[in-house]
């Protein structure tokens, strides 16, 4: 396998031993793009990533937040405290919005499981 054709990744278990292979070939390879002097290549040039955290974690978001950079993403970053969620808009109404921003990629995390099947 030499393509990812998968819209969505959300959990280890759904992915088959060759996209597992796929995602740890990929890894290694883009390691080496953070000890280069330049550390941006163009892959993600023009698509925009957003990191929706409901849940705090600054190791996991900042992690993303990088490597979206170094694929060269735009990148927004929503956290609960941030967002309407604090005045109650339901996640189905905060996706609605992030659908209608025409965001490329969302990284969610949300304490409720199925949040990011929901999304």
């Amino acid at each position: 396998m030499t393509t990812w054709n998968r819209k969505d990744l959300i959990a280890l278990g759904d992915l088959s031993p060759e996209e597992i292979t796929l995602c740890l070939d990929t890894a290694t390879a883009f390691k080496g793009v953070g000890t280069r002097s330049l550390k941006k290549v163009p892959a993600l040039r023009g698509k925009t990533l957003v990191n929706f955290f409901v849940e705090p974690s600054t190791r996991t978001r900042t992690s993303f937040e990088i490597a979206a950079m170094r694929l060269s993403a735009d990148v927004v970053n929503i956290s609960a405290t941030a967002s309407s969620l604090q005045k109650g808009e339901t996640l189905k109404d905060t996706a609605l919005n992030l659908e209608a921003l025409q965001a490329d990629i969302i990284v969610l995390r949300h304490s409720s499981a199925g949040s990011p099947r929901f999304l």
